[in-house]
């Protein structure tokens, strides 16, 4: 149920963002979904990627500091209380959401939101056991 994060430390310099991305795609890496946390003198870029063995590898390689997370990928109904909803039962059972951040799905009329939980275990069984798709590696392959 969960799925591989990237957290890329980067200098808050001009390019640098472009030459971790085109090191990707050099490499054939197709990235699904991102978020950049930033200061003034660096930023968190988490990714969310087709391959990521093979891109930390690559950034490990290239002295990129970066680092594996588990998070956690949901279907959401695309209308208002979508989100709301399922935020609720994660509540209701408990479970802690650290961070989260949305994409969008190609194939249906759904979005999709990452989240990262201090148990994301727990949080994937509770958001199966409410009827949510929880997103795979492989669907994030198949994007």
């Amino acid at each position: 149920m969960k799925i591989t994060q990237i957290s890329v430390f980067l200098e808050n310099r001009k390019g640098r963002l472009y030459e971790v991305c085109s090191m990707l795609g050099a490499a054939g890496i197709n990235i699904r979904a991102l978020t950049i946390a930033e200061t003034e003198t660096f930023g968190v870029l988490r990714i969310i990627v087709d391959k990521p063995d093979k891109a930390l590898e690559l950034f490990h390689k290239n002295n990129v500091t970066a680092n594996r997370t588990e998070v956690v990928a949901v279907e959401v109904e695309d209308r208002p209380g979508g989100l709301a909803n399922i935020l609720k039962s994660l509540s209701e059972q408990d479970v802690n959401v650290e961070y989260m951040y949305g994409f969008i799905e190609k194939f249906t009329e759904k979005a999709l939101l990452v989240f990262r939980f201090d148990d994301p275990e727990k949080a994937g069984k509770v958001l199966a056991s409410c009827g949510i798709n929880v997103v795979t590696s492989k669907d994030i392959q198949a994007l």
